[in-house]
């Protein structure tokens, strides 16, 4: 006597899979996935770009954090497919070992890493951070929403969502203030 397996449900079916295409770090992808794929998943497991770290899956401690059109989000809490046609920035992105990014530099010297886990968050979050200062972004430390100035108070609130388990924040902060010295200096004419 043979026994089926009972036909499921169209509720416990999975889902059809979606083409996804997505410009990541410049370089154009088109992806086949699940729809309830994160885009963190989709960049460590489809496109095995592994310097986006999974750390609490839940939005909470800011490893997982990349840039998407310039705006940093954490990638565990978000779905790929809602980033179709859009530009992702990870860590891999940003400089290579032989010309490193600016930021990456500032860690670098200021020794803003120690295990490394969170750097690649730390990174994308400081860029990203940098950014909407430069835009004139309030933030929750802001005195005045008509004058966003740069402040180690400023920067502490805007990465206060990334941790960092070896406690490097002081050089973090250090690390991004000489690039936002260095960025100002630049511009300067």
């Amino acid at each position: 006597m043979s026994q089926t397996s009972p036909t499921p449900k169209p509720s416990d079916a999975d889902p059809p899979a979606l083409a996804v295409s997505l410009t990541v770090n410049g370089t154009r992808h088109d992806v086949t996935l699940d729809p309830r794929v994160t885009l963190l998943d989709a960049l460590r497991e489809h496109l095995h770009l592994t310097g986006t770290k999974k750390g609490c899956d839940h939005g909470q401690c800011g490893a997982c954090t990349v840039l998407v059109d310039g705006t940093r989000i954490l990638s565990c809490l978000t779905l790929t497919v809602m980033h179709a046609g859009q530009h992702v920035t990870t860590v891999e992105g940003l400089g290579t070992p032989d010309a490193l990014h600016p930021l990456q530099a500032a860690f670098v010297q200021h020794d803003a890493f120690q295990c490394g886990y969170c750097t690649p968050g730390q990174l994308c979050s400081s860029l990203g951070a940098l950014d909407e200062l430069a835009r004139g972004v309030p933030s929750h430390v802001t005195a005045d929403l008509n004058d966003v100035t740069f402040s180690a108070d400023e920067v502490r609130e805007r990465l206060s969502g990334n941790l960092c388990r070896c406690a490097a924040y002081p050089n973090i902060i250090a690390a991004v203030t000489d690039v936002h010295a260095a960025q100002g200096a630049q511009a300067a004419p």
